[in-house]
């Protein structure tokens, strides 16, 4: 007969708990376990290492500044690394929907750090020997400066080490794209109908120019979330901590994850508010928008093969049709647009919560760890597909030189280079008798001798009318 499972107690300020016996938890976290079974899904991973790196910088100090006896810095610096290396993931399954400050996860993070010194110095869990979770783990700390500090690391790392390199390859793809594709002229299109030509070339140096833009909105986003809350404690006081202990962690937490970080210039602002999510938050989202104009663009570009416009070959990366032999569709842009629809959705969902009267109220934001889980998805979705899109489509396109050609030589809009030198109303009667009949601009000029034929080889050269002032 298979036993059930099995129990260890626990107490905490509230009383005693039972907390699974070979849990690293304790009483708060097992508690919180048991109220908030709403989301089914515990906080991202990356916000868990964030804050072993949060503790680890914060013991570093604590026991640089004598607060801490060195035997219990450094079984705290263990144990916080662990955390901070992902060893302990399984230990942190508090929901989302949880306490607005994030305090039920901060409180597991202080438990899962006690209980493991306790267990690596052969102690009982829940000992609280050699290390309490309150008064060693979160010495001079509370949930609400150390949780939104997590989320500012968690988010500043995801965007430094995913999203911005994801970014600077797609750069490299359409910057060499836009050089090599610069001879090649297709019709320019606006409202989906034609235009006057553009070069190919022109088109990519356009994308190039927005993901340009993009990697500065990243750089931006990243120096938003560099000011740190830490220091702050409760209310922005910096009760219970050392004057120095805000600046020195933030020094700290820069030494161990490489990022530029600095304590909050104002602790009111930094806990009274999320604007710094906000921030972070839009820049995301208009980077989203961008790459969903490229992929829609490129998509519509390479559509048909042959009934669409045709000007881009897409490479076949799988079957477009369960009952179509042989079709294939533009899967990965489909992805990168529900990607940006996604990123917009968590966009409306930390704007919500920053709210004043929804989560920002008086002198802290109590709807943190859905803006956490909101933030941290949106650049992990927009780095995963952006790598994909920029690797798997942007890399492997080709164009249609010859469509190209074909389609600039018969649109409509070619006598727009005609106007200035026969009128405005003579070229818009020319170029309805071109579509009536079927035939081009530069058949019917000819034919009315409306202009020499060697002007009128010079004022339809497709390359010409891409050129400034031409």
């Amino acid at each position: 007969m298979a036993k059930g499972p099995r129990f260890r107690e626990e107490t905490d300020s509230m009383g005693t708990v039972r907390v699974p016996e070979d849990a690293l938890w304790g009483a708060s976290t097992q508690r919180a376990i048991e109220n908030f079974p709403i989301g089914g899904r515990p906080l991202p991973a990356e916000l868990i290492h964030a804050y072993g790196h949060v503790k680890a910088a914060c013991a570093a100090i604590n026991g640089a500044l004598g607060r801490l006896a060195p035997s219990r810095t450094a079984a705290i610096l263990a144990a916080a690394d662990e955390v901070a290396r992902g060893d302990l993931d399984a230990q942190f399954p508090v929901d989302v929907f949880q306490t607005g400050s994030g305090t039920s996860t901060n409180m597991n993070v202080n438990e899962v750090i006690a209980n493991r010194a306790s267990q690596k110095a052969g102690r009982l869990l829940g000992s609280h020997d050699p290390v309490h979770p309150n008064d060693h783990v979160n010495l001079g700390q509370s949930s609400n400066d150390t949780f939104p500090t997590a989320i500012h690391v968690a988010a500043a790392t995801a965007i430094a080490r995913g999203l911005a390199p994801a970014l600077a390859a797609t750069h490299a793809v359409l910057t060499r794209q836009a050089r090599e594709w610069d001879g090649i002229v297709k019709t320019g299109r606006t409202h989906l109908m034609d235009a006057t030509p553009v070069r190919m070339g022109q088109v990519f140096g356009g994308y190039a120019s927005q993901i340009e833009h993009a990697l500065a909105r990243a750089d931006r986003a990243l120096h938003a979330l560099g000011e740190l809350p830490i220091g702050g404690t409760a209310v922005g006081t910096g009760i219970n901590t050392h004057p120095e202990f805000g600046a020195r962690v933030a020094a700290e937490l820069s030494r161990r994850t490489g990022l530029t970080l600095r304590e909050a210039a104002n602790h009111f602002e930094a806990q009274g508010s999320r604007d710094t999510l906000v921030e972070a938050s839009g820049a995301i989202r208009t980077i989203a928008v961008s790459l969903s104009k490229i992929a829609n663009d490129i998509r519509l570009m390479g559509s048909g093969p042959r009934c669409g416009l045709g000007e881009l070959a897409l490479p076949a990366i799988q079957p477009g049709s369960s009952i179509m032999p042989g079709k294939v569709n533009p899967v990965l842009c489909e992805s990168v647009i529900q990607v940006a629809a996604r990123v917009i959705g968590n966009d409306a969902t930390i704007a919500c919560a920053a709210l004043g009267g929804v989560g920002s109220i008086l002198e802290l934001n109590t709807a943190q760890p859905v803006m956490a889980e909101a933030l941290l998805e949106s650049i992990r979705l927009l780095a995963r597909a952006t790598r994909l899109f920029a690797g798997k489509v942007l890399a492997g396109l080709e164009v249609r030189r010859d469509r190209c050609e074909e389609t600039v030589e018969r649109s409509l809009m070619a006598v727009t280079a005609l106007a200035p030198a026969i009128g405005y109303e003579t070229a818009a009667l020319l170029a309805k008798e071109a579509l009536d009949t079927g035939r081009t601009i530069r058949e019917l000029a000819l034919e009315k001798s409306l202009l020499p034929e060697e002007r009128l080889s010079e004022m339809l050269d497709p390359l010409r009318m891409t050129e400034p002032h031409a």
